[in-house]
């Protein structure tokens, strides 16, 4: 059954597909790749690279499971499946973000969630980002996981940690979707730097209305970053509530202009 929740959601403004690239490493299941291209085409990653034979896998079962996102299929571009070809697939590159669940000696000592990916990317890749998913399997070789950047763990329960390859496709280009979004509306959260900043200028505003006058002012502002901190601000939000506080502190020195 398909279930369609767009129409609750706002418009959307992503016309651009994501700058990331899905690399499947040796999948063994034709209705898993049909699978994956529909997750993928979901929110607008269409960018399919598989490090496998072509001729190894059934068209017509990719078909079935991927309805109308078989073009992701078509579009897709195929390696060797060697370390060589893994190599080959991830090349043009500038962040490879290998998904595991086995962490430890050998493994990457450390693993960032879906979301963090998402801001690691948007901060630190100069253009194509590559996210790996290994064999059904198996997962990433130990020679497929040396070639990433940084490793990505999906959070599940430790008694049945294992999820099915395109549910882990859908899991992580929906994090990276929909912060590719607040980035295009404008939506980044400010950083704690700026954070401290905009407390600062509350602070002098608030000084200027004869608050916090004997004592108080570092437990408010201690206050103010935290609230702000939890409610990840946009800078054209951190603007607004900064001009409130001044325009408070105006109106109070034209109505008392000798103090």
């Amino acid at each position: 059954m398909n279930i369609d929740i767009t129409s609750a959601l706002p418009d959307n403004p992503l016309v651009k597909p994501l700058p990331y690239t899905i690399v499947l490493c040796r999948p063994e299941g034709s209705w898993n790749i049909g699978s994956v291209c529909r997750a993928m085409k979901n929110m607008n990653c269409l960018d399919l690279r598989i490090v496998g034979n072509k001729n190894d896998y059934q068209e017509d079962h990719i078909r079935t499971l991927a309805i109308h996102a078989f073009d992701v299929w078509e579009q897709a571009r195929f390696f060797e499946p060697t370390t060589k070809g893994f190599q080959e697939a991830v090349s043009d590159c500038t962040l490879v973000a290998g998904t595991t669940r086995r962490m430890g000696q050998k493994r990457k000592s450390w693993g960032m969630a879906p979301s963090q990916l998402a801001e690691f990317a948007l901060k630190n890749s100069r253009s194509f980002t590559a996210v790996v998913f290994g064999n059904e399997r198996t997962g990433l070789t130990e020679e497929e996981i040396d070639c990433c950047s940084v490793a990505v763990n999906i959070p599940s329960n430790s008694a049945f940690p294992s999820l099915n390859l395109s549910h882990a496709v859908q899991i992580i280009t929906y994090s990276l979707y929909t912060h590719e979004i607040e980035k295009q509306r404008g939506y980044i959260p400010i950083p704690q730097k700026r954070i401290q900043k905009m407390v600062a200028s509350i602070g002098e505003n608030t000084d200027k209305l004869g608050l916090f006058q004997l004592s108080g002012r570092s437990k408010h502002d201690q206050f103010l970053e935290s609230v702000f901190a939890r409610a990840s601000l946009s800078e054209g939000e951190a603007k607004r509530i900064e001009k409130l506080f001044h325009c408070m502190a105006f109106i109070k020195s034209r109505c008392d202009p000798d103090e």
